[in-house]
This record gives structure tokens, C-alpha cells and sequence, in this order.
């Protein structure tokens, strides 16, 4: 794999990664509502499971979806029903977002038990019905990877994706943690978590429409 291969594959990784989708919308919306350490698991779920499923699209995963489109339709419709499920619970959440602790409250400070933002598992099962990340996998794989390239290039792609998708998701998380401070009223919030409810409804357009 030349130099010029790994560029363009690096460049197409970071513009799929940044750009908004189901996940960087879930991501920012649990750094608004839970601050960045307890979104630390669903961001390492979402990075671990595509990465993981970019590996296994590049062995050979995305023939039997060739093979067996009806397959591709079951995981966008299952996709569509989750990120619908997950935009009603966020459009209903009322999640308090405390004030900004001070330096000796910081280690005692989390928000509400009762409230949890979504867990490791949870992100990454959640990759395998997302057609978002199918299409990256799918692309990625089948424009810069040789038809008969060696196992370590596909290892090596789906660790670039790692390695690069990784900060863009974090950004994410940063910047609804930023927002956290302007979201304390509880009016604010709401509207907030709407309008990421209504951004992961109108995020199906694009990917359930053949």
C-alpha cells in the first residue's frame, strides 16, 4: 500500500468521521447531559466496535452483504428503529445538569444515578446497525484496499480508522461538554436534546432511502 493510498484513505477517514452522523449526534448530546468521563464508555464503544467492523468488512464481511442484500435491509431497518427509539428518550429527558464544581467538589461530582448514558456494549453493537458506519466500512475497504491485499493491509486500514476517527469523536464529546455550562437552565436543555432528537430522525433520510 503506497504513501499516496495511505494519504487519501486517511483523508476520506477523518472528513467520514468529523462530519455529524448517529453517532458524533449521541456523542455530543451525552457530553451535554453527562459530562466527558461518563460518556468515556460509549465513546470507547463507538471507536472499538467500528474499528473492530472495519476490520471484519475488510476480511470479507461486506461479500456476504453483496451476496445477501436483503441482510443490508434487516440492519437498516433495525438501525432505524433504534436511533428512533434513542431520539424518544432523548426528546423526553430531564436530566439536571448540575452547576460547574468547584475544584474540591470535582471528584464527588456526577450527575443524577438515575440517568445513564449509553454504555460500552451498547455503542458498539450498535455500529452493526448503523448504516452510516456501514457505508464508511464498505467504502474504505472496497476504494483503497487491493482485491487481493494481504490481511496486514486490512489491519492496518481498520487501525488508521481507529487512530484517526477516534479524536473526531472526542471532539464531539468536548463540545457538548463545553455546552454543558449554557444548557444549566432547564428550558435550554430540553430544547437541546429536541433538536439532537429531531437531527438523529433526520439523519435516516440519507441512509434508509435506496
Amino acid at each position: 500500500m503506497t504513501p499516496d493510498v495511505l494519504l487519501a484513505a486517511g483523508l476520506f477517514m477523518v472528513a467520514s468521521s468529523i462530519t455529524p452522523g448517529p453517532n458524533n449526534t449521541m456523542l455530543m448530546a451525552s457530553g451535554v447531559n453527562f459530562g466527558f468521563k461518563r460518556s468515556l464508555r460509549h465513546l470507547a464503544g463507538v471507536n472499538l466496535g467500528f474499528g473492530f467492523m472495519v476490520l471484519c468488512v475488510g476480511l470479507g464481511l461486506h461479500t456476504v452483504l453483496q451476496d445477501w442484500p436483503a441482510l443490508y435491509d434487516l440492519l437498516r431497518a433495525l438501525g432505524g428503529a433504534y436511533l428512533l427509539w434513542i431520539a424518544y428518550k432523548l426528546a423526553r429527558s430531564t436530566t439536571p445538569i448540575a452547576a460547574t464544581p468547584t475544584p474540591s467538589e470535582t471528584a464527588s461530582w456526577s450527575a443524577p444515578a438515575s440517568a445513564q448514558p449509553i454504555g460500552f456494549w451498547e455503542a458498539a453493537v450498535f455500529q452493526w446497525v448503523n448504516p452510516k458506519a456501514w457505508m464508511m466500512a464498505v467504502t474504505c475497504m472496497s476504494t483503497y484496499l487491493a482485491p487481493q491485499a494481504e490481511a496486514l493491509q486490512v489491519v492496518l486500514l481498520a487501525g488508521l480508522f481507529l487512530l484517526l476517527g477516534s479524536p473526531c469523536s472526542v471532539l464531539w464529546v468536548g463540545f457538548g461538554k463545553v455546552l454543558r455550562h449554557w444548557l444549566q437552565q432547564p428550558t435550554r436543555q430540553r430544547w437541546f436534546n429536541r433538536t439532537m432528537a429531531a437531527a438523529l430522525v433526520l439523519s435516516l433520510y440519507p441512509m434508509l432511502t435506496p
